[in-house]
């Protein structure tokens, strides 16, 4: 009767809930972890009361596969649930959306605001990989290493690349793909309107046929990120700047992407639309640019942008 007495308290203390934490608990289970490992990190942790009841949870569910990962403890939970999760793989990430146009600098900001890593660090493995940096939703645990999540964001790359690419045979070269995706950059953060992706990218295209400079503002904010000095607004310093990024000084592409691009920017880089386009200005009343072939036109639309900002401002300030 005791033997029995010991055996069904020892079945009910499975289902009964234990939190011997105060704070949420994030633990590691690494591949190859055997029961006995387990158990006693979630005893350490304070997840279950003692470890021999993980063990006995073992002994009654001996054919189940416990998975790898790290597993969120948050509120008082049974050994039997605890159990179950582990079993099925019930795993935490954190959830890191980077929105299209983000260069490795706003990623960066982005990683240290969610404290998922340290930006610094995720810098330094990111350095000769913007614009293959892809904007997607990726799912993270705390022990992701900056190398990882940058592996993660270049393979998510290429699948979007290969579904671009009309013959998924094709190989392009390198030189000519970082061409690409340099122009798709540019065409990103130009333009939040995906249907002027292409007006945009054509303009862009034209220019280079002609040899004309781009001067497109946001390589000049660029430069001015990567020598740590660009103050929130572009300056007569920041146009006049000799940095082989800003493209008021330097005719054709950057030397590389100034941002990482999404699928419809890198469409429109590799099918622009055929027009005779070599400037656009943003609206007046936003939502959108003005197109123009020649300088007349363009100054034109740039004269009434203004008007329309100074009016703005004048309705602001009353």
């Amino acid at each position: 009767m005791l033997a029995a007495g010991l055996a069904g308290g020892a079945l009910y203390s499975l289902y009964t809930p234990y939190r011997g934490f105060d704070r949420d608990v994030f633990l590691q289970i690494p591949k190859g972890s055997g029961t006995p490992a387990i158990a006693q990190r979630l005893a350490d942790a304070g997840v279950v009361r003692y470890a021999w009841q993980f063990w006995l949870a073992r002994a009654i569910h001996p054919r189940t596969t416990l998975q790898a990962g790290e597993y969120r403890f948050e509120r008082a939970a049974s050994v039997g649930e605890i159990f179950s999760r582990l079993g099925r793989g019930d795993v935490y990430y954190f959830s890191l959306t980077v929105p299209e146009g983000s260069n490795m600098f706003d990623i960066a900001r982005l990683l240290d605001t969610e404290g998922i890593m340290s930006g610094q660090d995720f810098l330094k493995a990111a350095e000769t990989l913007e614009g293959f940096l892809f904007p997607s939703t990726y799912r993270l645990s705390h022990s992701t290493t900056p190398a990882a999540l940058c592996q993660m964001m270049t393979a998510q790359f290429h699948k979007a690349w290969k579904k671009l690419m009309p013959n998924e045979t094709a190989e392009v070269p390198a030189a000519d793909m970082l061409q690409v995706v340099t122009l798709a950059s540019l065409i990103e953060k130009e333009t939040g309107v995906a249907s002027e992706r292409p007006l945009v990218s054509s303009v862009f295209q034209n220019r280079l046929r002609l040899g004309m400079a781009l001067d497109c503002d946001p390589t000049v904010i660029y430069a001015a990120l990567l020598e740590d000095r660009y103050r929130g607004a572009i300056h007569r310093s920041d146009l006049d700047n000799k940095n082989p990024y800003n493209t008021y000084q330097h005719t054709g592409l950057p030397p590389g992407p100034i941002a990482n691009p999404g699928a419809s920017s890198l469409a429109a880089a590799l099918h622009p639309a055929e027009t005779e386009f070599l400037y656009f200005v943003a609206k007046p009343a936003g939502g959108g640019h003005v197109f123009s072939s020649n300088l007349a036109a363009h100054d034109k639309a740039v004269q009434s942008y203004r008007h329309g900002t100074q009016k703005r401002a004048a309705r602001k300030a009353r």
